[in-house]
Parts: structure tokens; C-alpha cells; sequence
């Protein structure tokens, strides 16, 4: 065994004897050797040529050694590529937040966002690492970004040109924003903005991007995300969680409002908008966006218990990550009448299949399934694929009003214990609507010195936090390009369980692109953003993860 060794330490808290006794002779021989000048390092040796500021480099004092021998002794820890970095390289990179860093990985854990409430300055010049494969899409080049249907938690913008542009917004300018936000105004910039911060057109449009609305609305309260957010709300105040009054009254007014949301997409007036519930998400998208003709709704993820009881309610609806046999996808009957039938049809398939046995005679010897093990076996791979981006389904047409019905009169819609228990989905939306409160995204700016070859560089940053749209995105990159002459990068934090919503669905009518942006020009969106989210999506099961733009030209990985 290795704990009878000699000197053996597991942990490594205290070294074995053999290197106690090398340092101790080390050391020895170090104190009495005759010190010697080091050769100067080539890249140090010609920036002194070249008269740049250096760092001198630390005594052998400073370190606790006496000799020159432990002077010129190189830290095992240290990086042993000694070549200098890049000016625009940053000094350290981490990983998306969250267990799921990417939606295509499989995992039964239940989703939850790991995003930390306040960061730090040099934190913030950290941008999301992501490897060429953890996506099917590769990185692509264009003037213009694919639409991203997921919600982002945190965007993260990084530029050579300040953000202070974004700070400190006049009273004029916060009123001016909000009324462009109301009005739906549509604000065009020039190309290149000379001086950002004395640009009151600017200002406000960034003002108008961060605007969105919200039911039910808890000051106290964090309504998103809602899965994975139980550890966040306890300890909060809920008095409708033991008060089933409360509760009935809540339920009555999100009904009210869901029911008004619905009616704006129906007649074109909202583009879209999400119910976000603690067990899945769902986002209904009016006719003309992601290339089709009807209304659409996806829901994210969902168990088979979900899909069943949909299927008794009559909603008839696809899973389009779904295939068998590797041909057509599964599509579910709206009917419980045509489920039994079916069910009947396929146990007097299990029966003829061993009609043989009978007139073999082996009957007997061989022990029969029962029909119930056949069942769970037929049902195995709806339920491995609970609780993942393959179970999302898609509500077409007319269906979608029965989705909506459903939804209101599901009782498992809100928790009955925990944080949330009693508590009404969350309602997100780019536009007003009854019953809605306005609220903000959270931005801020910091800016910091980054050490690089030739001495320090400002590096300038922006944070912007909290249920980020897909219209806001697009918005937000808008302005920037125009603050920021066309160059600055940008890390993207999905809401995991919402990335699978940038699958691309079954069209069966191709949309005419003249026509779709007059149908939709009163739903509340600029005309270049209406243009991006009417286009059918690429990104798949993915996300957009980070964007770069240079010289006006983007560069997306997702």
C-alpha cells in the first residue's frame, strides 16, 4: 500500500523526505557559491534597447533566498510559454457559466444558471472560452448576426473605445428614451459616432434598448430565471404560499394578461414573448418570424407527463428533434380517441408476433413479455429524453390557442411547495401589454489598465444584466457599432434551457420577404431587427456565444 511508504504524504501538505533533503543541500551549496550575472533575457534585452519602461525584475530577497544560485531558480509554476501575448489577448479565460456549457451535451441534472451577482473588475475583461467543438455551426463571417431566439442572462462587451457614453444619462434623456420606447420609434445612426458621449441621439436609443415588461412583477423577488431558481428565492417573502386566496387572485390576473399578450400576437401587434414557468419555458412567436406563416410555440424543457396531458387536451404538436427509424419525425394526435386506437393496434401486433411459438409448440417453454413490460419498453426513449433540448415540442396554428387554454387551466403550472409554490410563470415581453410593469436591464461600464508587452493598455468594458430578448441583442449590437466605429467583442451567457428554440422548424410555406416586414411593421420592433428574427434560423440546438466585430464585419462562434 502506499500510505506504508516512508514519508509518503497523500495530500502533498508537507514534502516527502528525499526533497527536504535536496532543498537543505540546495541551499547549502547556494550559500556558498560565488554569485554570477545572469544573461539578460532576449525580449528584455531588446526593449532596454528600445528605451520601453520595464518592471525591474523582483530581488532574491524579496523572495526569501539568499544565494544567487536560488535567485536563478525557476518557479515550477510558472508559465513556460515565455513568449509575450497579444495586445487584445486577455489574461485569463473561463468557461460559460452554468453545468451546461454547451445544449447539445446530455445531462438529467435539472437546469440552473451559476451566474454570480457581482463581479469584479478584472473579472469583467474574462470572456467565455468556447471550442470549435462545442458546436455543429461553425463560426461564420457576415455584416449581419443569425437570429438567437434564446434569452440571454449577461452580456459582456469589450472595446479599444470607452462605454462612458452609458453612464450618468440625463433626465431629459431617460424621458426620452422611455417615450421612444412607447412609441416604438425608430432611431438611425450615422456609420461612425466622433464623440459617443455628447451624442444625445445615442444615449437615448440605448435607453429605449434596455426597456422590457414584465408579469407578475415582485420588487423583492427574482422572477427569472425561473428554473433552477429555488435556491435564490428562499428566504424571500411570499404571502401567497400558505394563502390559497392570494393564490387564486394572482392566478386570475396572469390569466388576464396572458390572455392580452396572446391577442397581441394574433393580430400582429407584439412580435413574441415567453412564459417562463419553474419546470419549462415556452416562447410564442407571431406569424412571419423564424420563416413561418402561422403562429408558432415551442416548449423547452418538457417530461412525458407534459406531453401526455397535451395530447388529451386535443393539441396536436411535433417533436422535431425527434426521429424514428431515421425517417419521418414523430408527430402526436391531438385525440385520445385515435392514442387508443392505436394502442389496440399495436397490442394485436404483440399478439400475432408470437402466434408462431403456438404452432411450433414451444409456446411453454419460452416465457412470454406481458404487455406491460412491451409498454415501457416502447416508452423507454420518451422518458431518457425528459428534461432535455430533444423533448422540445412545437404548437402550430391553431393549436396554439388551445395551448393557451391549456396552460391556464393546468394546475401543475405553478409549484405547490418550495420558493415558488403559488407563485404564476413570468410573463416576458418587448412591448406593453395588460397588466405589465416596465422594467430595465442593468448595464454598466468599468474601464482598467491590462498589462501587455509594451507597458499597460486601457481596456474598456460593458455589462449588461437580466432577461435579455432577442430584440434587445440586436438593438444593443446596433448602437455599438456605431459608438464603437465598428469594433468590439462580446461574450453571450444563455439561458440554457432556452437555447434549443433556435431549431429550425418545419416550413411548409415559404414566406415572401417584400411583403412579411409591412404585415409586422406595427409590432413594436426596428425595421432591421423585424428583418433579422423574420429570417429561419441556423443556429440549431445552439446559441450565439461570442461575437466579435472588426471593420464593420462580424465574426459569431456559437
Amino acid at each position: 500500500m502506499a500510505l506504508s511508504v516512508p514519508g509518503y504524504s497523500p495530500d502533498f501538505k508537507k514534502p516527502p523526505e528525499t526533497l527536504r533533503l535536496r532543498r537543505k543541500r540546495a541551499r547549502s551549496l547556494g550559500a556558498a557559491a560565488v554569485p554570477r550575472e545572469l544573461p539578460e533575457p532576449a525580449p528584455r534585452h531588446a526593449a532596454l534597447a528600445a528605451g520601453l519602461p520595464l518592471r525591474p525584475f523582483p530581488a532574491a530577497a524579496d523572495r526569501g533566498c539568499g544565494g544567487g544560485l536560488a535567485a536563478a531558480r525557476r518557479n515550477p509554476f510558472a508559465r513556460l510559454d515565455t513568449r509575450p501575448r497579444a495586445a487584445a489577448e486577455p489574461r485569463a479565460e473561463q468557461a460559460a457559466p452554468g453545468p451546461f456549457l454547451d445544449s447539445n451535451q446530455k445531462n438529467d441534472l435539472l437546469w440552473e444558471e451559476k451566474f454570480p451577482e457581482r463581479t469584479d473588475v478584472t473579472e469583467l475583461l474574462q470572456t467565455p472560452h468556447i471550442s470549435s467543438s462545442e458546436s455543429d455551426i461553425p463560426s461564420s463571417e457576415s455584416t449581419e448576426l443569425p437570429a438567437d431566439w434564446s434569452i440571454k442572462t449577461r452580456l459582456l462587451f469589450t472595446s479599444p473605445q470607452p462605454f462612458t457614453w452609458t453612464d450618468h444619462l440625463k433626465a431629459q434623456e431617460e424621458a426620452q428614451g422611455v417615450v421612444q420606447h412607447c412609441r416604438a420609434t425608430e432611431v438611425t445612426l450615422p456609420q461612425s459616432i466622433q464623440d459617443p458621449k455628447l451624442s444625445t441621439k445615442l444615449r437615448c436609443a440605448f435607453q429605449q434598448s434596455l426597456i422590457y415588461w414584465l408579469h407578475p412583477a415582485f420588487s423583492w423577488l427574482p422572477l427569472f430565471p425561473r428554473i433552477g431558481a429555488d435556491r435564490k428565492m428562499t428566504g424571500r417573502i411570499s404571502p401567497w404560499s400558505n394563502d390559497e386566496t392570494l393564490q387564486h387572485i394572482l392566478m386570475s390576473d396572469w390569466s388576464v394578461s396572458f390572455t392580452s399578450l396572446y391577442n397581441l400576437l394574433k393580430t400582429k401587434f407584439c412580435p413574441y414573448f415567453y412564459v417562463c414557468t419553474y419546470q419549462f419555458t415556452v416562447l410564442f412567436r407571431a406569424a412571419g418570424f423564424a420563416g413561418n406563416d402561422v403562429i408558432t410555440a415551442l416548449i423547452s424543457p418538457t417530461t412525458r407527463g407534459i406531453r401526455e396531458a397535451m395530447k388529451n387536451e386535443g393539441i396536436e404538436f411535433s417533436l422535431p428533434l425527434l426521429k424514428e427509424n431515421g425517417h419521418e419525425k414523430k408527430k402526436a394526435s391531438g385525440t385520445s380517441l385515435g392514442h387508443e386506437e392505436e394502442q389496440v393496434i399495436s397490442d394485436e401486433d404483440e399478439e400475432e408476433s408470437f402466434s408462431w411459438l403456438e404452432e411450433m409448440g414451444v409456446q411453454d417453454k419460452i416465457k412470454k413479455p406481458d404487455m406491460l413490460s412491451i409498454k415501457m419498453h416502447r416508452e423507454k426513449h420518451e422518458v431518457q429524453m425528459d428534461h432535455r433540448p430533444e423533448s422540445v415540442v412545437l404548437v402550430k396554428g391553431m393549436n396554439t390557442f388551445t395551448l393557451l387554454n391549456f396552460l391556464i387551466n393546468c394546475r401543475s403550472l405553478t409549484a405547490t411547495s418550495g420558493p415558488q409554490a403559488g407563485l404564476p410563470p413570468t410573463l416576458l415581453s418587448p412591448i406593453a401589454f395588460r397588466g405589465a410593469t416596465m422594467q430595465m436591464l442593468k448595464a454598466r461600464s468599468v474601464n482598467v489598465k491590462t498589462q501587455t508587452y509594451s507597458g499597460y493598455k486601457d481596456q474598456f468594458s460593458l455589462e449588461i444584466t437580466g432577461p435579455i430578448m432577442p430584440h434587445s441583442l440586436h438593438s444593443v449590437t446596433m448602437l455599438l457599432k456605431s459608438s464603437q466605429s465598428g469594433s468590439f467583442s462580446a461574450g453571450l451567457y444563455t439561458h440554457e434551457p432556452t437555447a434549443v428554440f433556435n431549431i429550425c422548424p418545419p416550413i411548409e410555406k415559404v414566406l415572401d420577404k417584400e411583403t412579411t416586414p409591412e404585415e409586422l411593421a406595427n409590432c413594436g420592433l426596428h425595421p432591421k431587427t423585424l428583418d433579422q428574427l423574420s429570417q429561419v434560423p441556423i443556429l440549431g440546438k445552439s446559441s450565439l456565444r461570442h461575437v466579435e466585430m472588426s471593420d464593420y464585419i462580424y465574426n459569431w462562434r456559437s
